[in-house]
């Protein structure tokens, strides 16, 4: 999982660089610290998702984060089997 975030931030940082943005320019319009921008280009599983989304607001991405999942080969898979998964866990007794 490290490296997958960890790709994600190189990639946020190759988008900000290529429009020629500062970090201090987009940690300022998403709202969140230097410090925490370059936790973000970084790749750090401990800043909250919601900076992400507002860095990748500001940097015009945003439409992005509506493709995860979107071609989820494996539920279709269960579905075309019609394979039945309950909803949710089931309570602990």
């Amino acid at each position: 999982m490290i490296q997958l975030l960890e790709t994600v931030g190189e990639q946020i940082k190759l988008a900000r660089l290529r429009r020629k943005l500062s970090s201090e320019m987009v940690a300022e319009r998403a709202g969140i610290s230097r410090n925490t921008l370059i936790s973000i280009e970084q790749g750090k599983p401990t800043v909250s998702i919601g900076h992400y989304l507002n860095v990748l607001k500001v940097l015009g991405l945003e439409n992005d984060f509506l493709l995860l999942a979107k071609d989820d080969e494996l539920g279709r898979k269960l579905q075309d089997a019609r394979l039945s998964t309950k909803e949710r866990a089931p309570k602990k007794k």
